[in-house]
């Protein structure tokens, strides 16, 4: 059997702060949009129709902004099932941490247009919810 390294913080506390830590990585890429909407000429009154005058980048970044977004919400469902069902294993921890490093690059790949890697932090951030959720869904009785 894979035996995994030993974790930094117990599997319970290392859930909790991983949700905490998605949640201010969804800013992450915001900042590098706020930089293309400085560059582009920043109009208070209609920010959204700035968005065809960014430069590729921000737009880029400002996908990658939508997109934590959206992968947010699945991932904290999946942490607190995998809090509420008491799981402990270290499988469990080393997942909620392969997601949060994950989007951590995922923003960095997409802004600088490397798809191969987006796409490759999508599917680890994909398999670590999939993983939380089913080893939740096995210890339910």
């Amino acid at each position: 059997m894979l035996s995994l390294p030993s974790l930094p913080l117990p599997t319970p506390t290392l859930l909790l702060y991983s949700i905490a830590a998605a949640a201010a990585l969804i800013y992450l890429p915001f900042l590098v949009v706020a930089y293309g909407r400085l560059q582009a000429g920043y109009d208070m009154a209609s920010p959204r129709a700035l968005f065809d005058k960014l430069p590729a980048y921000a737009q880029r970044a400002t996908w990658a902004h939508e997109n934590a977004f959206e992968s947010f919400v699945l991932f904290a469902a999946a942490a607190l099932m995998a809090y509420v069902t008491g799981q402990q294993s270290a499988l469990a921890g080393w997942t909620a941490i392969a997601y949060v490093s994950a989007r951590v690059l995922y923003p960095a790949f997409y802004v600088l247009n490397v798809p191969i890697g987006r796409s490759l932090m999508f599917l680890t951030g994909s398999l670590s919810i999939a993983t939380l959720i089913g080893l939740s869904l096995l210890t339910v009785k």
